[in-house]
């Protein structure tokens, strides 16, 4: 049986045995190339796979299939536990039933799958182009299938919550469905149990600032502020307003949350997995970085960390306290640009005391705006260069630096891309949730429910349709569409003032139409990149040209902007 996508479920089905028996019941991620289901599933990996028996009598006609438990996944005060009154659960797509007696009909069988609250209508992309819509549907199901266990977790193998997974999850959550709550939990967990990467750590104020811009709420803010100021590491800065973890000790980990006697300190991680990880020969997703006490990749983090903290200082009227965050995100980027950039070049190396330029050290100052424009053309013609040198959760600050700086084109090329480093890769090899990894080559622990590998969830939206909370709450609304090479294209935003909906054609009269429909209470700027000098026409008037930004009121709206070429 094939129940069409793998859900973390149990089996349920109905039976009526003449006699007793027992049957063998299947269940897994993979199948062959003949249709069964998959019984090795590649060795070290975390695809699934269980045989289960189950007994069966006459007068008993409903069964629900024994899960077996993972040791790993179910250990106390590690893996997060499933809500009270759910039956243990497996990831698992296909099922096989040996051993019956009479006939079977597939109605009789039920994938009882779980996951939290999910408002399929609330969202939706369609456009010309046949793989970036199955890319879109892969990663707007894997944040629903990945929604089990209460908190965003980072995948069956372990079901634990780290803070650069759930970054990656609440956005593209909060561009699926209007659900906000399981963000909020899943920060207020990580208040009391950290994880030991640095970035980990400086994810925390970027959650917590996710969670103000697209609810409004500053509960969160006001909560944690004192020790968030913590996480963002401002302590640990030097006098020229870089900042090194090698600083930390026991006393610091224990502000950031850590348990007393917590031997190991905060780890530098860039990417993940590293070179000849697990025991395997792959280059690893670091693109070669070279590891140094001042890193450009930590420093980057730490750069939109102290842009965020000043925010946050300013809605709690601490008026010295978000200047001094300004200063220091600003001593931040001076450093950044004149110890870790080689005029030369006109890159990024890795870090202070190497030559050695990474794909990382160039895609996080380009998705948090370190670069002077000057230099954008020398760094976005390297990440370039580099192509999908990272790892699935890399990917996320590839692809924001990448429509940061207008770069549609490229984006889009990887969005769509079909080599093994790509996310229609995950379609081809079987999945229907998002991989851990590009594939089983470069991670070779993987499993096949991860979350975090579901970046074009919120890219689609955020990157390729430019639609963002440009005030917390989205009283006011972005909408900055890079559409490339693409000739159709729908959307629908859910946010928490209503849906944003909207409408791409491009005709062969060179002509863009838009169709925007913005919800009430909200207002929206419309721009575009390369549009100076050309027309653009609301609503059937002519807007100057002057104007590069157009302002939409709630209600339907109709913009078309004249070309001249393509």
């Amino acid at each position: 049986m094939d129940f069409g996508k793998a859900a973390f479920a149990t089996l349920n089905f109905n039976y009526n045995a003449k006699t007793p028996h027992t049957l063998t019941v299947r269940v897994g991620e993979m199948v062959n190339d003949n249709g069964s289901v998959n019984r090795t599933p590649p060795k070290v990996s975390n695809i699934r796979y269980q045989e289960l028996k189950v007994d069966v009598k006459p007068g008993k006609t409903q069964y629900q299939i024994q899960v077996q438990t993972d040791e790993r996944n179910t250990r106390p005060n590690k893996a997060i536990p499933l809500p009270k009154g759910f039956p243990p659960l497996v990831p698992y797509r296909y099922a096989e039933i040996e051993g019956f007696q009479g006939e079977l009909k597939a109605e009789d069988f039920t994938q009882l799958a779980f996951h939290t609250y999910w408002d399929e209508d609330a969202s939706s992309f369609k456009s010309n182009n046949t793989i970036l819509d199955q890319v879109w549907d892969l990663c707007k199901y894997s944040i629903k299938a990945t929604t089990f266990n209460g908190l965003y977790v980072d995948g069956d193998r372990e079901r634990i919550p780290y803070e650069a997974d759930a970054y990656l999850n609440q956005l593209s959550h909060y561009t699926t469905d209007r659900e906000f709550a399981m963000a909020r939990r899943t920060i207020e967990y990580f208040m009391q149990h950290p994880t030991w990467p640095t970035e980990w750590q400086q994810h925390v104020p970027l959650l917590i600032y996710a969670d103000y811009m697209y609810t409004g709420n500053t509960e969160l803010v006001e909560r944690y502020y004192d020790a968030l100021k913590h996480k963002s590491l401002y302590e640990l800065s030097n006098e020229d307003g870089l900042i090194t973890s090698t600083k930390v000790d026991k006393a610091f980990m224990k502000k950031l949350g850590f348990p007393d006697g917590y031997k190991k300190p905060l780890t530098d991680i860039v990417d993940w997995p590293g070179k000849n990880f697990n025991r395997s020969k792959t280059k690893g997703e670091r693109d070669g970085f070279v590891f140094k006490p001042y890193s450009t990749v930590i420093n980057s983090f730490f750069y939109e960390n102290m842009k965020i903290m000043a925010e946050f200082a300013k809605i709690l009227g601490k008026t010295q306290e978000a200047l001094d965050f300004e200063y220091r995100a600003i001593k931040a980027k001076k450093a950044v640009n004149e110890q870790m950039f080689d005029k030369k070049r006109g890159i990024y190396v890795d870090g202070i005391g190497t030559d050695h330029a990474s794909l990382h050290a160039n895609m996080m100052p380009l998705a948090f705006g370190l670069v002077p424009e000057e230099h954008y053309e020398s760094v976005v013609n390297f990440v370039k260069s580099r192509g999908m040198a990272c790892s699935v959760y890399g990917a996320q600050f590839l692809m924001d630096g990448l429509y940061n700086a207008g770069e549609e084109d490229y984006a889009l090329d990887l969005l769509t891309d079909t080599s093994s480093r790509s996310w229609y890769n995950m379609i081809k090899i079987g999945s229907t949730i998002t991989l851990e990894a590009w594939d089983n080559q470069y991670k070779n622990n993987l499993d096949w429910n991860h979350a975090w590998g579901a970046v074009p969830a919120n890219v689609i939206p955020r990157g390729l349709w430019g639609i963002k909370p440009k005030t917390a709450g989205f009283g006011v609304a972005t909408i900055k569409p890079q559409m490339s090479k693409l000739k159709k294209s729908s959307i629908e935003v859910p946010t928490v003032r209503g849906t944003i909906k909207a409408n791409y054609t491009y005709n062969g009269k060179r002509l863009q139409t838009y169709e925007i429909e913005i919800p009430g209470n909200m207002v929206a700027e419309f721009s575009l990149n390369g549009s100076e000098g050309k027309e653009f026409i609301h609503n059937g008037k002519s807007v100057p040209s002057a104007f590069k930004v157009v302002r939409l009121t709630p209600g339907k709206h109709t913009i078309q902007l004249k070309i001249n070429s393509f």
